[in-house]
């Protein structure tokens, strides 16, 4: 009896209990990074992202948009298997589905929608397009995530898309192609895949998440880099060639480490913001890699895309 009462004594209440877990609550926020890092990170990965449409247009020149999408995933992989090995990652087999499902829409679909929509359409001309991705991406999260958007998540999203298919349509800065066919599809893929890829990433790191999903393609990227060598590799120049390592090394791989740890830090809400500077990054690039002349058609689309975009992310999500 004495025993039960000394330890009812020594038991804290559940005031006690608040307070201890508020302090420690406290403690690890402030240890956290500072919140411009994150934002930093995001942007650093943004700008990587951003520059994948010129240098596609740039690779075209010496390779063949198969053998660009099979040969960066193969790359990128080999750079993936280093970094986890020397970091002594286990393998996550109860995500491989959605790991393989993930690689194949982020390491297939993208790169080779996107090539060979810009074989018929400016760089520029893409970069407004692909700003709906964004908000894409989010409906896809809402789809694959769970989430419950509301009437207004809706409405902002309806109004981005017509903002896009008018500029498509509109041929103000080129004639409506078949590019931008291609365009939908490379955006579609990509939506999915970063929706699949941030619901892992809940039980993930970020850039195991990416890492995985090369690593576990590998085979296919492998197959499909020696079936195309043959009619892919066209005598490629000093900058076809940088331009194939940099969408390897960088808009593969690179960027998504950035990304990827950016959100970490700053949180997903917050450095998703960011990604609203793409479209302007990439006609900034095309117009400096391509000499593309840029005139205020697609910059005024693409401030309108990201006003709604920036909408859309502000309503409530359930």
């Amino acid at each position: 009896m004495c025993c039960v009462q000394l330890i009812g004594r020594q038991r804290p209440d559940a005031c006690s209990l608040l307070t201890m877990t508020e302090i420690t609550a406290s403690r690890q926020t402030s240890q956290l990074p500072h919140p411009l890092a994150g934002f930093a990170l995001g942007l650093t990965g943004v700008i990587i992202f951003s520059a994948t449409l010129p240098f596609t247009h740039i690779a075209l020149d010496g390779f063949s948009p198969l053998f660009i999408t099979f040969a960066r995933a193969l790359v990128a992989a080999m750079i993936a298997g280093v970094a986890l090995l020397v970091l002594r990652k286990r393998f996550p087999r109860k995500h491989l589905i959605p790991l393989a499902i993930a690689g194949l829409l982020l390491a297939y679909g993208f790169p080779l929608f996107s090539s060979i929509a810009m074989q018929t359409v400016p760089a520029s001309h893409g970069g407004v397009v692909l700003g709906i991705l964004p908000l894409m991406t989010a409906a896809s999260a809402a789809i694959i995530g769970g989430e419950r958007p509301g009437p207004a998540f809706w409405a902002w999203s309806s109004l981005g898309a017509f903002l896009v298919l008018s500029f498509s349509l509109s041929g103000a800065d080129i004639e409506p192609a078949i590019g931008d066919l291609w365009l939908a599809c490379a955006a579609i893929s990509a939506a999915c895949g970063y929706a699949i890829s941030g619901k892992l990433s809940r039980t993930l790191p970020g850039w195991e998440v990416i890492s995985w999903a090369l690593i576990i393609i590998a085979p296919i990227s492998l197959i499909g880099t020696l079936a195309s060598w043959s009619s892919g590799v066209q005598s490629p120049d000093s900058a076809a060639l940088a331009a194939f390592a940099y969408l390897a090394l960088g808009s593969m791989f690179l960027g998504f480490v950035f990304w990827n740890k950016g959100l970490a830090i700053g949180g997903i809400a917050r450095i998703g913001q960011v990604q609203l500077f793409q479209s302007f990054f990439t006609i900034a690039l095309s117009a400096v890699l391509l000499g593309e002349q840029i005139t205020w058609v697609p910059v005024a689309f693409a401030s309108a895309v990201a006003f709604v975009v920036w909408c859309g992310r502000k309503t409530r999500i359930g």
